[in-house]
């Protein structure tokens, strides 16, 4: 049981802390009990008794309790599971509120916490008296178990080395780390049991501060790592500054020329970059990105576009085209659903240099496809891809030495020639939609440089967001109807859940069927879901964005990388089934023109967390707040919705309640392993890491 959640050995037990803390060290007589008040009482089982709602077949169980000075009632709601365990002549240990029942006559305690003591001077020691931890169980392993286990074992603490650097824990006043586990796992009578409730006593900072160095020290090891490797410094040239000015279709914002000027600093540099492109939808992540590959193009690399699904890559394919090929390059698009023949004639062009951007799938990372000279690869939605698939891009890095020279066929396109036989790693760009708050940024992307594009190109008005209950759904066609009227596009969508995405599709077909036949026949509907052929996907869209489609009715297929700005409309059906992240990715699809855009977010029944997401959404469209918001009401690991992400499962700390611990933390760590001290043991640090931190967080390897 222990093993299931990851407690393997004494040290995994020890970093085991508990989450709350009671204080029993004034243990009350019955007789002493006053209404309204907390109290900790020991007594014994006098009567107890099982009443049963038959409607429900639940109950609540009643035990009298005695301890020799007085009586009280002690009442649990749907309490049938403990008719085996209190019976008369059970002594308890109650924590609970005490009040008066007027109509019994007696004192009550509804719903205690309790535990079962055995008639043991020791025990009771260990378990009342003081101010006692509480531990979540695992299984059948209750708090008590835990407690008793910890209490053994909390004697060894001594015999673990305390690998903080001894300068940082002086400098800090830091408790040693023999003390800290000591006080968390057994408080004395003059601990803070609010600051300890409250994770915040010098013991339980001390903890937290290890994690998140360890943590930090790890990430910036990998860093430096990734900078020690042989990089392509691209050289900014003047021809470069001409092709982009002849490619960008409109002025840039100040937030994308800051952007792109820190990316070509790091272009520049002969060490593989490795940065995080962030900023919300509709920002211009894609142009910026575009302008870093030029700049490797020029220089005579290749350039790979890795996206998550599809329909994404062939976006990417449409747009990189329409900037690229008045540049006289070539654009390929290489995805699962490519017929063999075409594979092989488009791996042939790579590998040969005739291809300059390859965009794709995770057809990219398959073995036997191989560039001509690739410098620099961009990820699209990052948390969709695991960390060993980033790295197996990064593995297919052009020769290096002599570099490529880029020279242009009879036609005018550019063809690449000369090559060695050593890899050097290309650049990396990492691309999200999902702005990732700075506390996770920090912890899942410390390896990263980031760069955030923090405003929207202008002209564009705010999304006006509306939340509609599905039974107002005929108002929602005749606004839409209005809107078409005035020439306007709109999207309907339709959620799909990973094990219903069958369903998904045959509502989705059902509301085209509906919306073509009955709400709008003289309209031209489209439809879009997940498992139609690739050629089907492509030609719905082209569609949509020649405006032949008024109306595309479709699946999640559309959450990211669809750019049509006619579409001012985003209905989204069920939107209570949805996280805050995707409907914000959705609503993003729409506001990307002029004209005033509109979000209508339809639901069905609610359950609280539903409408704390549904009313986030209405009132913001600040994607870094939703980001936040949602992340506080799912979790990281759900934020990101994939095991692969690279969240780690942190064991004490708490990104959201911790943040200042982290962001001193990770100041420290930076510190020491840029500059370690004279007397400091990098290589320690390094062996500490991955003897103890890397067991528990080992999704880096650090080397």
């Amino acid at each position: 049981m222990l093993a299931s959640r990851g407690l393997l050995i004494i040290q995994d037990l020890l970093y085991y802390l508990p989450f709350r803390y009671e204080d029993r060290s004034n243990t009350k007589e019955l007789r002493a009990l006053v209404p309204g008040e907390k109290a900790t009482v020991l007594a014994r089982i006098e009567q107890a008794s099982l009443s049963n709602f038959q409607r429900r077949s639940l109950g609540f169980f009643d035990a009298t309790l005695s301890d020799g000075t007085g009586t009280l009632l002690a009442r649990w709601f749907n309490g049938k599971h403990l008719v085996d365990w209190l019976i008369p002549g059970t002594r308890l240990a109650l924590f609970g509120k005490i009040e008066y029942d007027r109509r019994r006559l007696a004192m009550v305690m509804v719903q205690p916490e309790f535990e079962i003591m055995q008639d043991d001077d020791e025990e009771e020691q260990l378990h009342t008296g003081r101010v006692v931890p509480v531990y979540e169980a695992v299984g059948k392993i209750s708090t008590r178990v835990f407690r008793q286990l910890l209490h053994r074992v909390v004697e060894q603490v001594d015999l673990l080395d305390d690998a903080l650097p001894e300068d940082i824990r002086r400098r800090l006043a830091l408790p040693g780390l023999a003390s800290a586990l000591r006080t968390v796992h057994s408080p004395q009578a003059g601990d803070d049991i609010r600051l300890l409730n409250e994770f915040r006593s010098p013991a339980q900072f001390r903890l937290i501060f290890d994690e998140f160095f360890w943590l930090e020290c790890g990430l910036a090891l990998k860093r430096t790592k990734a900078r020690k490797a042989d990089g392509i410094p691209f050289e900014l040239s003047e021809r470069v500054r001409e092709q982009i000015k002849r490619m960008l279709p409109f002025k840039p914002t100040s937030a994308q020329k800051r952007v792109i000027q820190q990316i070509a600093d790091d272009m520049k540099q002969p060490h593989p970059m490795n940065r995080l492109l962030q900023g919300d939808v509709g920002s211009g992540k894609t142009i910026v990105a575009a302008q870093a590959a030029i700049i490797a193009i020029e220089n005579g690399y290749q350039v790979a576009v890795l996206a998550p699904t599809e329909i994404l890559a062939a976006q990417h394919h449409v747009y990189f085209r329409s900037l690229m090929e008045n540049l006289g390059y070539t654009v390929i698009l290489l995805t699962g659903s490519s017929t063999a023949r075409e594979k092989l004639q488009l791996k042939k062009l790579m590998a040969a240099g005739y291809a300059q951007v390859v965009v794709g799938t995770h057809a990219l990372l398959q073995q036997d496809v191989d560039f001509h000279k690739l410098g620099l690869a961009i990820v699209d939605e990052q948390h969709r891809f695991g960390v060993l698939q980033r790295l197996t891009l990064f593995e297919k890095g052009a020769p290096a030495g002599r570099p490529p020279k880029l020279s242009r066929d009879r036609e005018g396109a550019a063809v690449f020639n000369g090559a060695d036989a050593v890899r050097a790693k290309p650049d990396v760009l990492v691309m999200t939609a999902t702005p990732i708050p700075r506390t996770l940024a920090l912890t899942i992307y410390g390896d990263l440089d980031v760069s955030t594009i923090d405003e929207l190109p202008p002209g564009r008005q705010p999304i006006k967001t509306k939340h509609v209950n599905e039974t107002a759904i005929e108002k929602v066609w005749t606004f839409l109807a209005m809107q078409i009227a005035k020439g306007r596009q709109a999207y309907v969508v339709y959620p799909v859940i990973e094990e219903s995405e069958t369903n998904a599709m045959k509502a989705a077909e059902q509301m085209y069927d509906h919306l073509t036949h009955e709400v709008f026949p003289k309209l031209s509907i489209g439809l879009l879901h997940g498992k139609l052929p690739a050629e089907e996907k492509e030609a719905a869209m082209r569609r949509f964005q020649r405006g032949e489609i008024n109306i595309l009715v479709s699946t999640t297929v559309i959450e990211v990388g669809v750019d049509v700005p006619n579409a001012t409309v985003m209905i989204i059906e069920q939107a209570e089934r949805f996280g805050l992240a995707q409907i914000h990715q959705l609503r993003g699809r729409v506001g990307r023109g002029s004209h005033q855009s509109y979000c209508i977010l339809v639901t069905r029944k609610m359950n609280d967390i539903a409408r704390e997401r549904i009313r986030t959404l209405v009132a913001s469209n600040d994607g870094f707040h939703i980001a936040e918001m949602d992340m506080r009401l799912r979790g990281p690991g759900e934020f990101f919705g994939t095991r692969q992400s690279g969240v780690p499962g942190l064991r004490i700390a708490n990104i959201f309640r911790d943040g200042d611990i982290l962001e001193l933390a990770r100041s420290e760590a930076q510190a020491l392993i840029a500059a370690p001290p004279e007397h400091a043991d990098l290589h320690g640090v390094v062996r500490y890491i991955q003897e103890h931190w890397q067991r528990q967080y080992g999704f880096v390897e650090i080397g």
